[in-house]
């Protein structure tokens, strides 16, 4: 079994043709056709189920990816390391973020890690926080921002706050809510409701809340954007309940203080095992430009049970 094969595997997997993962591999599709039937052979199973259409990863396919993206991972920390044995830092580091981020300006923290360590690739990638977290668990991405709940990071994750944001309601012009001191959640449970799709952060928060006061409410659209959501809210669609920072940035909408809803919080996350020198170089950055940080400025470790926390030497 070859590094070449497995990063091939991944290829296919990842964007789900072979022609794809030919051209993101660069190589041509016949040679990679070649080497994952060899792959296969040698394993003594199927890895995908081909058609004329599309390409599907069968279950053993399921549970070789997992492994094959840790060997990988694993071979690029090893020539990483020895690249950081030099001068300079190299190798490439590969962010997940949601958004809105407003608790950190990541712009600028990549301009002055491109600054610093040239010879790195950085690939930054937005997406549901589940997502992204699975996505660091199978080391696809080095770290994540995410919104969480409860503050701890995830099991086998260690994790960095970063802000313990209020949340605000937003409803449009005109409404019976607009220019109201504050909103609770069961007055806002009374209103057809748009919010982030679940898999998300602050959908996963927002149900929370709902559930914890016994409020039970009506989502009657999702939005994959914030951009959308207030678009939705403006027509008249439904209510928001969105980070109050975000709110105050949406002119076609009225933002409303909210009464008994947790705070989120937002934290860096990367995996507790370790990490490759270019994440260690960024994770030091994140430090440098976040020393006041929420939590006694304390990184953490998810364990086995909820709540449990320990230093981090990440």
């Amino acid at each position: 079994m070859e590094l070449r094969q497995l990063a091939y595997a991944v290829a296919v997997a990842d964007t789900g043709s072979f022609t794809r993962a030919a051209h993101r591999c660069f190589v041509v599709q016949s040679a990679l056709s070649h080497q994952i039937a060899r792959l296969e052979g040698e394993l003594g199973t199927r890895l995908f189920e081909r058609t004329s259409r599309r390409v599907r990863v069968t279950p053993a396919g399921e549970a070789f990816l997992g492994p094959a993206r840790e060997a990988l991972a694993a071979a690029e920390r090893a020539r990483s390391e020895v690249a950081a044995c030099g001068s300079e830092v190299r190798g490439r580091l590969s962010i997940g973020t949601i958004t809105p981020l407003v608790a950190v300006d990541l712009p600028d923290l990549l301009a002055t890690y491109r600054d610093r360590h040239p010879a790195v690739r950085v690939t930054l990638r937005a997406s549901l926080v589940r997502d992204l977290l699975q996505q660091v668990r199978d080391r696809v991405c080095d770290l994540a921002f995410v919104d969480t709940r409860p503050a701890e990071p995830p099991r086998g994750l260690a994790g960095r706050v970063l802000a313990h944001e209020e949340l605000a309601a937003i409803v449009p012009h005109g409404h019976p809510l607009a220019g109201a001191a504050q909103a609770t959640v069961s007055r806002l449970a009374e209103e057809e409701m748009v919010d982030m799709p679940p898999g998300s952060g602050i959908r996963q928060h927002n149900d929370a809340a709902f559930a914890a006061v016994g409020a039970t409410r009506t989502v009657a659209y999702e939005a994959d954007t914030m951009a959308l959501l207030e678009q939705l809210v403006a027509r008249g669609l439904g209510v928001g309940l969105v980070p109050a920072a975000t709110a105050a940035r949406m002119p076609t909408v009225s933002s409303v203080a909210m009464t008994g809803v947790p705070r989120r919080t937002v934290q860096a996350v990367w995996t507790a095992s370790g990490v490759s020198p270019a994440a260690r170089a960024f994770l030091q950055l994140l430090r440098e430009r976040t020393p006041d940080a929420p939590a006694g400025n304390a990184e953490s470790t998810g364990a086995g049970s909820a709540g449990a926390r320990t230093s981090s030497s990440n």
